[in-house]
């Protein structure tokens, strides 16, 4: 498309030989692998798929860009689809001493927007991806020309679930997020409302990367950066984005819902709902958490209908 060349061309590609998961995944994630090093400890992985405006696609704890790989097939042909992993996450670096907090990880994608020259950027986020990528929407907001957002947050979470708080705990959370790998496992199936969507490829993609208590490193700091308290650095972080929101209310925004999620409730819908007024809303009662994952068919149509005619052609995957 004329006007959304690359200015970049990144050849490296990165394969994966340590992961011990079953490597029937790979055909549901057909898609070439590239790196950028951020200088201080270690590489980002990311997918940069297509040409055409972009559709940047962040994602949350414990996902990585898998999460959008049937998106990325539909919208491919039109778009130009990066979808990166955070640090610790995916096939990105996994460094034991690294400051896996949100300031960071909101550095290292604004980094990767800079690097890769993104303009007119259509953002989706889901999770963790919600202050990670509207923090980088925030910093430079004449790069973004839409919003899309899937149960997600960008404030001071005003309570966190039990299941959640539990696995803070210093020693037993550790262990069960690290050791049993209680976090990303245990998503797999407290995170749907639809079970016959995980199938075992499925499943097998969403955990490849989280295979050992080295790879989950990222897994347990995210849960550890929730703020619970005032003090909590990440707190400052949530409440000046919050603040900061406003810069983006020209933006044509649409909120979808996986009205199931005992994570990120309709309260937290309703709270985006009063920060974008004019957002459009998609409500969908049948799924949880992991709404790409149970709703794929339908927030396919709802994309289609949110972007311009010019650029919604797309084919189903």
């Amino acid at each position: 498309m004329a006007g959304y060349t690359r200015r970049f061309v990144i050849a490296e590609t990165f394969e994966v030989t340590t992961m011990s998961t079953p490597a029937d995944w790979r055909s549901l994630y057909p898609f070439d692998s590239r790196l950028l090093a951020l200088g201080v400890g270690g590489r980002m992985h990311f997918l940069d798929e297509g040409d055409g405006q972009p559709l940047l696609m962040v994602h949350g704890n414990p996902t990585w860009s898998f999460y959008w790989r049937n998106l990325i097939t539909a919208f491919r042909e039109n778009h130009r689809c990066v979808a990166p992993d955070h640090m610790g996450c995916g096939m990105s670096d996994k460094p034991a001493d690294y400051p896996y907090t949100l300031a960071q990880h909101t550095a290292n994608l604004s980094k990767l927007i800079e690097y890769l020259d993104l303009q007119d950027i259509t953002l989706l986020v889901h999770d963790w991806g919600g202050a990670i990528g509207l923090g980088a929407a925030v910093a430079t907001p004449e790069r973004f020309k839409r919003i899309v957002l899937f149960n997600t947050a960008a404030f001071p979470p005003p309570y966190v679930p039990k299941r959640i708080a539990a696995c803070r705990i210093p020693l037993l959370g550790r262990f069960a997020i690290r050791g049993l790998n209680a976090f990303a496992g245990g998503a797999i199936w407290m995170a749907t409302e639809k079970p016959e969507r995980m199938t075992p490829q499925v499943k097998a993609g969403l955990l490849a990367p989280y295979d050992n208590w080295r790879h989950r490193v990222a897994v347990w700091r995210f849960v550890r950066d929730i703020p619970m308290t005032r003090r909590h650095p990440t707190r400052e972080t949530l409440t000046n984005l919050e603040k900061a929101l406003p810069k983006l209310a020209d933006l044509p925004v649409k909120l979808i819902w996986g009205m199931r999620d005992w994570c990120f409730t309709p309260h937290f819908l309703e709270r985006f709902c009063n920060l974008f007024p004019t957002a459009r809303v998609v409500r969908i009662d049948d799924a949880g958490h992991y709404v790409v994952e149970e709703a794929n068919e339908a927030i396919l149509n709802h994309l289609r209908e949110f972007l311009p005619p010019s650029e919604s052609c797309c084919h189903p995957p």
